[in-house]
C-alpha cells in the first residue's frame, strides 16, 4: 500500500509540473482539428497533403484507449497503425484502421503490464518476418524494479481478436535502473534500444543477441534529450528520432544530432514513430479521444535524405521545422545533448517542481512506512 501510494503520489505530481510546464490552449487545437478532418486520409504510402503543416489523422475511437503510450506502424497491414495502454490495463494491444476505429484486440500471452510505456515494430530482414515490441520499463521510482521486460510478438497475419505466444526478455542498466519511456528497434541489425526519460537522458543498446534465460545488460551509448517520451527508427536505418513533451529530435546515429522538428500542441505528447514510406512522423498522446498527428518532414531530413546541414527553419508550435545545428552533433555528445529546445526558464521551473515534489513524495514515503 505504501509503494502504491507513492507512485500515486509521484504521477500527481508529474502531472501538475505538466499542467504547469506546457499549457495547452484549447482554441489553438480546435482550428486544425477541422481543417485537418477535410483532409485526412490514409497515412502509410504517397506523398501528405499539405505538406510542411502537421494534419490531424484521427482520434481513437475506443474508449478502452484511454492512455495510448506506444505507437507503431504495421509493417504489412496498410493503413494499419497499433497502440496500447499506459499502466493500469492489462496486456493488451489494438490494432487501429485510418479512421481511428479498433480492427483488432491482441493479448499477448503471459505477459505482465506493470507500466508499458513504448512499443516498436520491426522486421527480419533474413526471414520476412515482422515483429512488434511492447516495452514494460516504466519506473517512476527510478530503481523501485528489480529488472524490466520487453515482450516480443510475432505481427498478427489476420486483424481478429487473439491471444498471442510473446517471447520475453528481462533487461538492467549497466549504471544503474532508472525510468524510460522509448524503445526502437534498427531495421537493418535488429538491434534493440532503450531511451530513458530524466533530465539528463540517455540511449542505451541491448546485446546484439538477446537471451531469454538471463537478465539483458543495457549499456550508454548516447545522450537523450530531456525527457524523452519515445523514440523510433527510420524504416530505411538512416536515422532515428526521440520524442519530448515539447519537439522531436533527429540522429543520425546515437550523439550525432542533425536537427530537431517542432511537434503540435498535444495534452500529454507520447508516442512518435515513422510513416512506412519514412517521410513523415505519427505522433500521440494520452487522453481519451486521443489524437495522433501526421507531421510531413522536410525532403532533407526524410528517412535516406538527412544530411548534416539541414535547410534553416523556423520552429513554432503549429509549424514543422527543422533546426539546423552544424556543431549540434559534437555539442550533444559533450554536454548530453542540450535541452531538445526547451527554454531555461522552464526548465528552471521543472527543476522547481522536480525539488518540491521529491520532498513531497519523502514526507508521503514515511507517512506510510
Amino acid at each position: 500500500m505504501g509503494s502504491t501510494r507513492v507512485v500515486v503520489a509521484v504521477r500527481v505530481l508529474a502531472a501538475f509540473g505538466l499542467v504547469v510546464a506546457c499549457p495547452v490552449a484549447a482554441s489553438a487545437s480546435a482550428a486544425p482539428d477541422a481543417a485537418a478532418r477535410a483532409t485526412a486520409g490514409p497515412y502509410n504510402a504517397g506523398k501528405p497533403r499539405g505538406e510542411g503543416k502537421e494534419r490531424l489523422l484521427f482520434r481513437f475511437k475506443d474508449p478502452r484507449i484511454g492512455e495510448s503510450s506506444g505507437l507503431a506502424v504495421s509493417p504489412t497491414h496498410k493503413d494499419v497503425v497499433y497502440t496500447h495502454n499506459d499502466s493500469g490495463a492489462g496486456p493488451q494491444f489494438y490494432a487501429v484502421g485510418p479512421d481511428g476505429r479498433t480492427l483488432a484486440t491482441f493479448t499477448v500471452a503471459g505477459a505482465v503490464a506493470r507500466d508499458w510505456e513504448a512499443m516498436a515494430a520491426s522486421v527480419d530482414p533474413a526471414t520476412g518476418q515482422s515483429f512488434l515490441w511492447f516495452a514494460d520499463i516504466g519506473d517512476n521510482l527510478n530503481g523501485g524494479w528489480p529488472d524490466y521486460s520487453i515482450y516480443k510478438v510475432a505481427e498478427p497475419k489476420v486483424m481478429r481478436d487473439a491471444t498471442l505466444p510473446a517471447t520475453r526478455y528481462r533487461f538492467r542498466y549497466k549504471d544503474g535502473n532508472r525510468n524510460a519511456e522509448g524503445i526502437m528497434v534498427h531495421p537493418k541489425t535488429g538491434r534493440l534500444y532503450v531511451v530513458s526519460k530524466e533530465f539528463a537522458g540517455s540511449i542505451y543498446a541491448a546485446p546484439a543477441r538477446l537471451s531469454t534465460d538471463k537478465v539483458n545488460i543495457l549499456r550508454r551509448v548516447g545522450p537523450a534529450p530531456i525527457m524523452a517520451t519515445d523514440a523510433a527508427y527510420a524504416p530505411d536505418g538512416s536515422g532515428f528520432v526521440i520524442r519530448t513533451y515539447f519537439s522531436a529530435s533527429l540522429y543520425r546515429a546515437p550523439g550525432e544530432l542533425t536537427g530537431r522538428v517542432s511537434m503540435p500542441s498535444l495534452q500529454q505528447a507520447e508516442s512518435i514513430t515513422y510513416t512506412r514510406d519514412g517521410r513523415s512522423l505519427l505522433t500521440g498522446t494520452e487522453g481519451a479521444n486521443s489524437p495522433v498527428y501526421l507531421v510531413p518532414l522536410p525532403a532533407s531530413a526524410a528517412a535516406g535524405k538527412t544530411t548534416s546541414a539541414l535547410p534553416r527553419a523556423s520552429v513554432t508550435p503549429s509549424r514543422v521545422g527543422v533546426v539546423p545545428d552544424a556543431a549540434a552533433s559534437h555539442a550533444a555528445a559533450r554536454d548530453g545533448d542540450g535541452d531538445g529546445g526547451v527554454p531555461a526558464g522552464l526548465i528552471a521551473l521543472w527543476l522547481g517542481v522536480a525539488l518540491g515534489a521529491t520532498g513531497i513524495i519523502a514526507f508521503i514515503a514515511r507517512r506510510a512506512a
